[in-house]
């Protein structure tokens, strides 16, 4: 892996990757339109037992512009500068121009409940500089760099003060919020290890001091064993849509022996990883005939305080539509109790998939 690491003029920096070197690279430049101002900050949710983050500057985003205003793409008009440069790589990630979590957060209302500034970091990741592409349509080796880039970001965030755990994610789709069409995906380093995270590592933890295994690999070796629900396997990698998927054609996929995080990903295992994910997406977008919204989150461990061998890196994908071919909006038993209710049994759902030829 090739970087190149560069500053903004506004003050922001950004990064290349490629997997030959970087060369050929333009000016950075900056978007003229940027953040309206204001720092975010967080408020405690007393009965929830979890941080609410605040950042109305958000509202001043890009909303689906125009192609020939794509602020992703490369600049090659300084009258109209984008976010990224000319030149010759295959990723990019910079800081957000309108993060939710900021390093420069300060001054938080004094409030009846606590408050903090929001502290961290939100980054974007530019897939590939082809506003055309898709992650799935992407060349092999590319998603390997891609989730090489990933281990790298997540090394460097690690080594700022407030991150406590890094999680990188895709949206899909406007049905799934996204502002821009450009194939890319963020980055949020987190001051605290979110809820969900937190509850997973709370299980994983008992698992692991009760039986000494990491319980995710468990399961995993669980569903190989079976094969009903499994959609892609390798030798270090497995795709399978979990016997208690919440959504319909909801994915996991991850290595099959134990690893922490993107830093501790063997290029072997990594490769595998690359062709398990290209071939779950690829099933997807041929499943309906059109492409498939989904949000597509990676967890792994957190970056401070213990090593935590009972942590497993996989990605979790979850789609947008139901068995009716009509779309998965979360509603009053999801969204409210926190109880999810999906119309479509695994089985059924991993049969759908495993028949696609991707």
């Amino acid at each position: 892996m090739h970087f190149l690491d560069l500053g903004k003029p506004d003050g922001r920096r950004i990064t290349l990757y490629g997997n030959e070197p970087v060369t050929s690279v333009g000016p950075a430049r900056a978007p003229a339109a940027g953040s309206s101002g204001g720092t975010p900050h967080l408020r405690w949710h007393p009965l929830r037992d979890e941080w609410v983050a605040y950042a109305p500057h958000r509202q001043d985003r890009t909303f689906l512009p125009p192609a020939r205003y794509n602020p992703l793409r490369p600049s090659d008009n300084a009258s109209m500068p984008t976010e990224l440069p000319e030149g010759r790589y295959d990723v990019a990630v910079f800081d957000n121009l309108f993060p939710a979590l900021s390093p420069a957060a300060q001054d938080a209302p004094e409030l009846h409940v606590p408050s903090l500034p929001a502290r961290g970091r939100c980054e974007v990741v530019v897939f590939t500089p082809d506003s055309e592409a898709t992650l799935a349509g992407l060349p092999l080796a590319h998603i390997a760099l891609l989730l090489e880039v990933l281990g790298d970001r997540t090394a460097r965030l690690a080594r700022e003060k407030p991150v406590r755990y890094v999680m990188p994610f895709e949206n899909r789709g406007i049905e799934m919020g996204v502002t821009l069409p450009h194939p890319h995906g963020q980055i949020y380093a987190y001051p605290f290890v979110p809820p969900v995270p937190r509850r997973m590592l709370k299980r994983e933890t008992a698992h692991f001091r009760r039986h000494g295994r990491n319980l995710l690999v468990e399961l995993m070796q669980r569903e190989a064993e079976s094969g009903r629900r499994v959609i892609w396997s390798g030798d270090r990698a497995l795709a399978f849509v979990p016997a208690w998927a919440r959504y319909p054609f909801e994915v996991w996929l991850g290595p099959r022996q134990p690893c922490a995080s993107f830093c501790a990903l063997e290029r072997e295992v990594r490769d595998e990883l690359a062709l398990a994910l290209k071939t779950v997406l690829r099933k997807y977008d041929r499943l309906f005939d059109r492409p498939m919204p989904y949000v597509l989150a990676w967890y792994q461990a957190p970056v401070r305080g213990r090593a935590y061998p009972e942590c497993q890196l996989h990605a979790e994908i979850l789609p947008a539509y139901r068995t009716s071919d009509k779309l998965k909006y979360l509603a009053g038993t999801e969204v409210a109790a926190g109880m999810f209710a999906n119309d479509m049994l695994p089985e059924e759902a991993a049969a759908r998939l495993a028949a696609v030829v991707a």
